[in-house]
């Protein structure tokens, strides 16, 4: 299934990503694949709002893992962009992540493509301009 959505500013992201949220079940994994500063998360912040979250979501760059605690499904949200092989992933615990039965949000998707379980959820967004964003979600 694939569905697209005109974002015309942040708060409409944040908005389409709650309503997303409403859909996820533990161990879902969303994988998110975007230019740097395209809104990657702010979508995570609409997933942890609709997971009624209550705390402060930002990147998780320096930290390569985020865990958001205490919504009614857990998130882990990753920054994949410097992990560069193998070696790299087993050390950020991703794969025991998926195990815990939260939800596990990846930036950076494309440098893990190939670790990704087969039904991942899958959000790419574009800059249309410097408002405006494409989300597409597909299944």
């Amino acid at each position: 299934m694939r569905e697209e959505f005109v974002s015309n500013c942040e708060k409409d992201t944040i908005s389409f990503a709650k309503s997303l949220s409403k859909s996820l079940t533990p161990g879902s994994v969303i994988s998110l694949f975007g230019d740097l500063g395209v809104g990657k998360t702010h979508f995570v912040k609409g997933i942890a709002e609709g997971l009624e979250y209550r705390g402060d979501v930002t990147s998780p760059t320096f930290n390569i893992v985020n865990e958001y605690l205490g919504g009614s499904l857990n998130i882990y949200h990753f920054d994949m962009y410097r992990i560069t092989g193998w070696d790299d992933l087993y050390s950020t615990g991703y794969f025991e992540y998926i195990e815990n039965g939260g939800v596990v949000i990846t930036e950076w998707s494309e440098n893990i493509e190939g670790a990704l379980p087969a039904d991942t959820i899958k959000v790419t967004i574009t800059r249309i301009d410097d408002t405006k964003r494409k989300i597409v979600v597909e299944r």
